[in-house]
């Protein structure tokens, strides 16, 4: 790790980047943001890890804890709320077995997030998949795309 990490801290002072592009750098090496990293990049250049971590949490583009390699992202802002995101969040859970506090399979296949408004009310309920925009997806058609993903990932396992 330390040595990706110091490669990170060299782009860092060459290109005299900022928090939120090491930050980038950070997630792009391991795939999330481990707090050993923030720590370490607090110690060399002296900026307070609590700073890092208020920005890390502040944009929805960093993860402190590892994904799935498939990510589902569920909007409950009011709109897909009222036509059922919150339904949708509990039959993906179930489906994927995930008992409360978890957010990625064991296996590691899938993560499920939820974002307060992803703007496209007039398309809701919306859930992404893998960045991908499904509106008006109902539970059936969202556990078809569940299907079709699980099917890809046991081809690609052979």
């Amino acid at each position: 790790m330390e040595e990706a990490l110091k490669r990170i801290l060299q782009n860092y002072y060459n290109k005299k980047g900022n928090i939120v592009t090491i930050l980038q750098d950070i997630e792009n090496t391991f795939g999330y943001i481990p707090e050993e990293a923030v720590n370490w990049f607090s110690k060399k250049i002296n900026i307070p890890a609590s700073r890092f971590f208020g920005i890390a949490t502040f944009y929805g583009q960093f993860h402190l804890k590892p994904h799935g390699k498939n990510v589902i992202t569920v909007c409950t802002g009011t709109t897909c709320h009222v036509k059922g995101s919150k339904g949708l969040i509990s039959i993906l859970r179930k489906r994927l077995n995930l008992h409360d506090g978890e957010d990625t399979t064991r296996d590691g296949k899938f993560t499920i997030e939820h974002v307060a408004c992803e703007g496209t009310c007039s398309m809701a309920p919306v859930v992404l998949i893998n960045g991908k925009v499904y509106g008006k997806i109902s539970a059936n058609k969202l556990s078809k795309k569940i299907k079709i993903i699980e099917k890809k990932s046991d081809d690609e396992a052979r």
